[in-house]
């Protein structure tokens, strides 16, 4: 006999040593896991019945071991507590160990403004409990299985159609949303597709993320950049090359432009001359700080549009959380390159967000960002004017600061010096776009938490020429 697992108090892993007597060697065995630390200080352990029961061992050899190492000092015994692992018994840490707990690993720059987070310590951690208490009190049985459609679940399915048709005005049933793990994980997929179907190249924007790109050259897809200016991107561009292009039209990501109504006209007229794909990007089309927000571009060409949003930037990346809208004729493809062994989030945070939703308190917390984002956006603004001019539309998480020309490299490394993590508009060109100069700070003031937002825009300030 050489192992057992108790089963009453902690679940307890013995390895009972060979040739040593049963008492020597559950004293060992004890011992160790005490001095080792895999039984941690204070932790309760069986009963001398319960564990004898396990081990198949007399009780009075188990009561033997424990009045052992209590003499010893690995072990206590009290009345009404039961035997616990003594909180002298720590494991021994090594010089560098203990120099390690002394002085705590850098975790980064002290200040962040990088784009592309929102303040994540604005959760709506009650709202989103109290939404997941009613989703699993009603939750079906079947929830609780492996699932069997690779949509995701109906619920959130039902939910986002009739929020997004609301909301952004994008046209959709349930049985054309797929969930999937957020924006990345939604253009593999896509790219895969695009692949199976003979296309060579896509479109992208001439700043953008260069994962974005990565993601669709790794699935054998080359990119083309298209010019990027104050009206967006120039879908007049695109000729008969690409198969399909990614577009940010709501709010260029990251110049901050939104997509003219005559570039929109023009990228769906492309798309339907060329039976190419448009591959919307609507990252944070919910907040527009100015007047109401552009409808979604799928709502002028359902079927030549695949419309893409998450969670990431109205709750949190954390949840992993995002959505497609595919035309119809492409939701079979999708399907089959998800596969039924690629399951997304969680059953259960699918009927959260979809409760969240449907009980109107995802419109709550959006509104209420809304205003802390418009309100941080303006504080920007005012701490920069007259030093550095600021462009792009007033929405989203982040905004533009212009440089003049030649200090962009300077200005990063002040803001380091600052300790301080920003990012350059440089950063996110794409290595073959002919765009004219610009030097340009990527400000991402949705990412400090409200504690963190004063000091925060002092080190920026302090960066700036």
């Amino acid at each position: 006999m050489t192992e057992s697992w108790a089963t009453f108090g902690a679940d307890l892993h013995l390895d009972l040593s060979a040739g040593r007597g049963l008492r020597a060697g559950l004293v060992d065995a004890l011992r160790e896991a005490a001095r080792s630390g895999r039984l941690a200080a204070g932790t309760r352990l069986p009963s001398s019945r319960s564990l004898a029961g396990d081990l198949g061992i007399a009780r009075n050899t188990v009561a033997e071991a424990y009045a052992e190492l209590v003499a010893e000092g690995w072990l206590t015994a009290r009345q009404g507590s039961g035997t616990r692992v003594a909180e002298r018994a720590r494991p021994r840490r090594t010089a560098a160990a203990a120099a390690r707990v002394r002085r705590p690993a850098r975790q980064g720059p002290s200040y962040s403004l990088r784009p592309g987070s929102p303040d994540v310590s604005a959760f709506p951690r009650a709202a989103w409990l109290s939404a997941a208490r009613r989703a699993l009190t009603d939750a079906p049985n079947e929830a609780f299985g492996y699932g069997s459609d690779g949509r995701g679940r109906p619920e959130l399915r039902e939910a986002l159609t009739g929020y997004l048709a609301r909301a952004r005005g994008v046209y959709a049933d349930p049985d054309r949303i797929v969930l999937c793990a957020g924006f990345a994980h939604g253009i593999t997929l896509l790219a895969r597709v695009l692949r199976a179907r003979r296309v060579r190249e896509v479109a992208v924007e001439g700043y953008g993320l260069d994962i974005h790109r990565d993601l669709l050259t790794g699935a054998g897809l080359r990119t083309r950049p298209l010019g990027v200016d104050g009206e967006g991107a120039r879908t007049g561009e695109l000729g008969a090359g690409p198969g399909a292009v990614l577009l940010s039209p709501a709010h260029q990501f990251p110049t901050g432009a939104a997509l003219t109504p005559a570039r929109r006209a023009a990228a769906v007229d492309w798309a339907r001359t060329t039976g190419g794909l448009i591959l919307e990007d609507d990252y944070d089309g919910e907040f527009r700080y100015d007047r109401q927000p552009v409808g979604a571009l799928q709502g002028l060409d359902p079927d030549r549009v695949v419309y893409l949003g998450t969670a990431s930037k109205s709750l949190a990346p954390g949840l992993r959380m995002g959505w497609m809208v595919v035309p119809p004729g492409l939701v079979d493809e999708v399907l089959a390159v998800k596969g039924m062994s690629d399951r997304t989030s969680s059953a259960l945070d699918q009927l959260t967000l979809a409760e969240f939703i449907t009980s109107g308190a995802y419109d709550r917390h959006v509104r209420g960002m809304r205003l802390r984002y418009r309100r941080r956006r303006d504080e920007l603004v005012a701490a920069v004017d007259g030093r550095v001019g600021v462009s792009g539309i007033a929405a989203g998480l982040h905004a533009v600061l212009d440089l003049p020309a030649g200090t962009e490299r300077a200005v990063l490394q002040s803001a380091a010096w600052q300790d301080l993590a920003l990012e350059g508009l440089s950063g996110f060109r794409h290595p073959q776009a002919v765009l004219p100069p610009r030097d340009a700070l990527v400000v991402g003031y949705g990412t400090p938490s409200d504690s963190a937002w004063t000091p925060t825009l002092a080190a920026l300030s302090a960066a700036l020429p």
